[in-house]
């Protein structure tokens, strides 16, 4: 792996630092699995790191969250094969952690979730757990609005009949 000029490490190691946690739960939204969103974070920074001087003259939280669906997508087609890159050190605060909780806390959510079919799984993880408009998740997911727009509503539509769904809120 190159390095970076001082100025690029410490601009690179600033964003990973303050953007780990949600790249983190949008990648444990897509692959329902604590390793698999670790490694997908982890390759998706290792790719975007030679690039970094003309990814930060952009948008580099949105080109970095392509970059992981793109990852992910490319896991998914060869069911979860992986293209590892290793690396001495990745910043990351123990404080991070708490991200997990946030996700693993409803279990109940995250199999319901996983239910639904990939596609329709991506954008429901990227526009609420991701926080992402409908334009950022076109763009991240390479498709039209239109198109994000009538996934996110067959998959609200599949979750509000979800049986196990319905038993937890009416628990709760």
């Amino acid at each position: 792996m190159t390095e970076l000029p001082g100025d690029s490490a410490a601009d690179f190691t600033e964003f990973v630092v303050r953007r780990y946690g949600a790249l983190l739960g949008t990648a444990y939204g897509l692959t329902r699995d604590r390793g698999q969103a670790e490694d997908l974070v982890q390759t998706s920074l290792a790719k975007c790191w030679g690039n970094w001087d003309a990814i930060r003259a952009e948008d580099p939280l949105a080109y970095v969250r392509k970059v992981m669906v793109n990852t992910y997508r490319a896991w998914w087609r060869v069911k979860k094969g992986k293209q590892e890159y290793p690396t001495e050190h990745l910043p990351i605060r123990p404080a991070l952690v708490d991200h997990y909780a946030r996700i693993e806390r409803d279990e109940v959510l995250v199999a319901a979730l996983g239910r639904l079919p990939g596609r329709m799984r991506m954008v429901v993880v990227l526009r609420y757990l991701g926080e992402l408009s409908e334009a950022e998740t076109a763009e991240a997911v390479g498709c039209a609005v239109g198109t994000i727009k009538s996934q996110t509503s067959r998959a609200l539509a599949r979750l509000r009949v979800d049986p196990t769904l319905h038993e937890y809120r009416c628990s709760a």
